[in-house]
């Protein structure tokens, strides 16, 4: 055959070729961009906020296991001080168990929609979450792996319950104090948390949502669902165990601040993790939360410092640390809300309520709050949370990052009453639900195993009669 028919046969044969590939070459193309937009409308976690939100569960755990524990360990008596340990450690691994098991589904499920109060068991012992389920973040399509978000919420559940055990510290027995947490949580913290938390995400807002959540209240991280529901349930488990024996006799001074100057450390460290990490992305407003976390502490410890020199003649160690604490629980609702400038005056304000309650109220009402669980945690969140509907207000520096209201911020008080109405609303329910809630768990725990340990057994201490065990032993 000639170069030339060769040649011929050749192009013939790519024109045939052509022609029957050009249907699938032009299907091919026109698949191409509707397969990209697919893979670009499936949500992608961000590693940044990722990252981010695995740091700030470790400064949550952080905060409890060592900070709460050493804070609270110091501030007992030295006979007192493992039965401390060994509470605050044993709630963190119980409360991580019933997180898994159940706590998470009951927090943030839809529980219905006639029920605001609590969520389901569509979620129970994980169902449906694994590597590749995402949860929202509050900008709309940002997304963490889920698992991220369990382990973040985990760590707030299983503080909350050990908050409560400064309160009725060095009398109540280990047991007692296991099977109220069980209960605890799951009637009253994981219902709390629903009611204030629970909204679905930005691309599911028209969802039903948590009771709190639905009266407008905002809560960035805690102030009601931890602090103010740990501070009601410790104080409510004072009252109902009584004082310690030779409560005003005896000196029952703090046998190591040392320690709690250390645990109170800790806990600012570990602050960062609990406020900056409730935004849930790595992001300005993370960055607002850390430095309000910053500032309010900073205010509320100097502010603590300067009542105690005026009405005492000097300012203590154990006054700056509760004053640190005061500044913590007190911007923990409003860390990414308020400005800097509110989140300082925040602080200044929260530590003379505070130091009120824990030097006039409590001897008024003569009752042993021995740690000062409701004094601090209880009245500063109080404060907190309606101080969070006042700062918010961009018209005093606050983020305004939430529509609160259909008046005008920047015009006038309308916007900021409305807020302050739903903030009182959000904090009625919160301690009429604890207070009543933990009474009756109290009362049941009573029935079934006894709230104290005998006058003998705490008058040797809780760590022999408890654990069998000291803290320190005579050379």
């Amino acid at each position: 055959m000639s170069s030339f028919k060769l040649s011929t046969s050749l192009g013939r044969l790519g024109a045939t070729a052509a022609a029957l590939l050009a249907p699938v070459v032009a299907f091919a193309q026109e698949t191409a961009p509707a397969a990209a937009e697919a893979v670009a409308a499936t949500p992608v976690p961000d590693k940044g906020d990722t990252t981010w939100m695995l740091l700030s569960t470790i400064l949550v755990l952080l905060m409890t296991v060592p900070g709460l524990a050493l804070f609270y360990g110091g501030l007992v008596r030295a006979k007192n001080m493992l039965s401390v340990l060994m509470q605050v450690l044993m709630i963190t691994a119980v409360v991580m168990i019933i997180w898994v098991t159940y706590g998470y589904s009951l927090a943030f499920t839809d529980g219905g929609s006639l029920n605001s109060f609590v969520g389901g068991f569509s979620k129970m012992f994980l169902a449906g979450v694994d590597t590749t389920t995402l949860a929202e973040s509050f900008s709309k399509g940002v997304f963490i792996p889920e698992y991220v978000f369990v382990v973040f919420q985990m760590t707030f559940a299983c503080i909350t319950p050990a908050l409560i055990v400064g309160a009725f510290a060095e009398r109540i027995k280990f047991s007692a104090v296991m099977l109220f947490v069980v209960l605890w949580v799951t009637f009253v913290y994981f219902p709390v948390a629903h009611m204030v938390w629970f909204w679905g995400g930005p691309s599911a807002y028209t969802a039903p949502t948590g009771l709190i959540f639905s009266f407008g209240a905002i809560d960035f991280a805690g102030g009601t669902v931890v602090h103010i529901n740990a501070g009601i349930a410790g104080l409510v488990g004072a009252i109902l165990l009584g004082k310690r024996t030779g409560y005003k006799k005896e000196i029952m001074a703090p046998h190591s601040m040392t320690l709690t100057m250390v645990g109170a450390s800790l806990l600012w460290v570990g602050w960062f993790g609990f406020n900056a990490g409730s935004n849930l992305e790595a992001n300005a407003y993370a960055a607002l939360a850390m430095i309000n976390t910053f500032l309010a502490t900073a205010a509320a410890i100097i502010s603590w410092a300067v009542v105690e020199t005026l009405v005492r003649g000097k300012a203590s160690m154990l006054g700056a640390a509760s004053g640190a604490v005061a500044g913590l629980v007190a911007v923990t609702p409003a860390a990414g809300f308020a400005g800097p400038m509110g989140a300082i005056v925040l602080g200044l304000a929260v530590s003379p309520v505070c130091y009120f309650f824990v030097d006039v109220v409590k001897n008024k009402f003569n009752y042993d709050d021995s740690l000062d669980v409701f004094g601090i945690h209880g009245v500063g969140g109080i404060l907190g949370a309606i101080g969070t509907g006042i700062l918010v207000n961009p018209a005093l520096g606050g983020a305004g990052i939430v529509d609160y209201s259909t008046a005008d911020f920047a015009a006038g008080y309308a916007g900021t009453a409305t807020q302050v109405w739903a903030q009182l609303k959000g904090v009625l329910v919160t301690v009429v639900w604890s207070g009543i809630g933990s009474a009756i768990l109290y009362k049941v725990v009573d029935a079934i195993v006894g709230l104290r340990v005998s006058v003998e057994a705490e008058r040797e201490g809780l760590d022999l009669s408890s654990h069998g065990e000291a803290a320190y032993h005579a050379s």
